[in-house]
């Protein structure tokens, strides 16, 4: 008799558990969205960025300003998310006369 016990393979504990998406309609196709921030989601991919004190206090009022006056409790990384969102929309719809290039152009 063996004693020891039986363990499942790397491919039975690695294996997908949920159907794979189904592949997206070509870009002529899809009627153009408002893109928006990715919330409350479990995040695979991490970037660091690095900000000002200045830049960090005016994120946490943010923040704070959304919680007070709007009701709505965020943390700083969904912040900054729609952000991104909201900026790389302006991009593809505006293009030259986005925001962001605007912006870019000054410094």
């Amino acid at each position: 008799m063996n004693r020891r016990p039986s363990l499942p393979g790397a491919a039975e504990l690695f294996r997908l558990t949920a159907a794979p998406a189904s592949p997206s309609p070509a870009p002529e196709e899809v009627a153009p969205q408002q893109r928006r921030g990715s919330g409350r989601t479990k995040h695979t991919t991490k970037i660091t960025v690095y900000v000002s004190d200045e830049e960090l206090l005016a994120l946490e009022q943010a923040r704070l300003s959304l919680r007070a006056s709007h009701g709505l409790g965020v943390d700083r990384g969904r912040v900054v998310r729609e952000a991104i969102a909201i900026v790389l929309d302006d991009l593809e719809t505006h293009g030259d006369a986005s925001l962001l290039v605007r912006r870019l152009r000054e410094q």
